[in-house]
């Protein structure tokens, strides 16, 4: 199984933690998250959320990214699925789920996962508000997430 994929097609959660931990008796703990597209960002509605990204160039970033994650976690296994094309508010957007032998890597090894592809994956968003089209740029908070773990970010204006 492949740790990243890059598709427009949709997920099922309960598939993808099958097989993260289908052949890993050793394993513990899965942890995962699932992000949604909203009806909502920045006190506009959003009918719709349009992601572009560059083939191969941001497979690479996320295999990096997992590569850290697992000098800094004791991760056994990660998945990582991020949706492109064109989504509607209430679908499902991204996927990071990983497995370890204990709760608490795989906890971590989740959220610093989701925090990494927020700041750090090339992708480029644009929402379809009541007022047009608009990119979404980064924020603060996101930044902010990252600093956590002692990586820097510097993307939010």
């Amino acid at each position: 199984m492949s740790r990243v994929s890059i598709q427009a097609a949709d997920f099922d959660l309960s598939t993808e933690v099958a097989a993260l931990r289908a052949t890993d008796l050793g394993v513990g703990a899965v942890a995962s998250f699932i992000g949604t597209v909203r009806d909502r960002n920045d006190g506009a509605g959003v009918s719709a959320m349009e992601l572009e990204h560059y083939p191969g160039m941001t497979e690479a970033a996320i295999e990096t990214m997992i590569d850290d994650a697992c000098c800094r976690f004791a991760l056994r296994a990660v998945r990582v699925i991020h949706r492109v094309g064109l989504l509607q508010p209430g679908e499902q957007i991204v996927l990071v789920a990983v497995s370890s032998a204990h709760r608490a890597d795989a906890f971590q090894g989740c959220e610093f996962l989701m925090d990494y592809l927020k700041t750090q994956a090339p992708f480029w968003k644009k929402e379809t508000t009541p007022e047009g089209a608009r990119w979404v740029d980064a924020r603060v908070a996101d930044d902010a997430a990252l600093a956590r773990w002692g990586l820097s970010a510097g993307n939010a204006a």
